[in-house]
């Protein structure tokens, strides 16, 4: 989850430079002849990033609210999406077959992939594109990420253990690295930790902090 946002962000701001040099084609408003300004634009269910991508609806998404998935239209697997979608014509026809001359058809093209995504649902349409190296990845809602079994396996939800509110689920250091293991732990209850603030960090004896709690300064260790 924070991988994502994080390689999110990174695509941004190297699109914001990018956009020194021109507008994004690649992005819905260029085909639109929408006007770029300074910065790089909102893109709404487009990705950007030199890959076009869009999210889409899914089966059931008119009672679903998380019945979406993303999807890109990556040029290496361009003819595999044509086959997938049933648009085998578009493999060679000018007008499709290269990432240049998709680039102003972007709202048809993904509006033909949508129908197919809408006859899937979300798990089904990821089943089938990863057997052809489409990338595709569904929307999932918090609860399907809480169960995710994978994401609890790589350490990306973790469970913490907390005296007071029990077992909760928190989210995992995205920087892994096999020397240095990372456990995600809880939060501090209100004065736990003051004695050993006071006398290992503060320096203060034992019978001055006595003299300390008595005056009221500090509450007391919360049990």
């Amino acid at each position: 989850m924070q991988d994502g946002v994080l390689n999110l962000c990174r695509v941004k701001l190297r699109d914001q430079q990018r956009l020194e040099s021109g507008p994004l084609e690649e992005y819905s408003q260029f085909g639109e002849s929408v006007p770029f300004g300074e910065a790089t634009p909102r893109a709404g269910n487009d990705s950007g990033g030199g890959q076009p991508g869009r999210i889409l609806k899914c089966k059931g998404w008119e009672k679903d609210p998380d019945a979406y998935t993303y999807f890109i239209t990556q040029a290496a697997v361009w003819k595999n999406i044509c086959d997938v979608i049933g648009k085998p014509e578009w493999k060679e026809d000018p007008d499709y077959a290269t990432p240049k001359s998709r680039l102003p058809r972007l709202n048809e093209i993904f509006g033909t992939i949508e129908k197919w995504t809408m006859t899937k649902t979300k798990f089904e349409v990821m089943d089938i594109c990863n057997e052809y190296d489409i990338p595709i990845g569904p929307i999932l809602s918090f609860k399907e990420l809480a169960e995710e079994e994978s994401l609890r396996a790589t350490g990306t939800i973790v469970e913490v253990e907390h005296p007071e509110r029990g077992t909760y689920l928190s989210v995992g250091n995205p920087v892994k690295l096999s020397g240095s293991p990372v456990e995600v732990l809880r939060s501090p209850l209100l004065g736990e930790h003051t004695q050993e603030i006071l006398r290992d960090v503060l320096n203060y004896s034992d019978k001055e902090i006595e003299g300390i709690r008595a005056s009221g300064a500090v509450g007391e260790k919360k049990k």
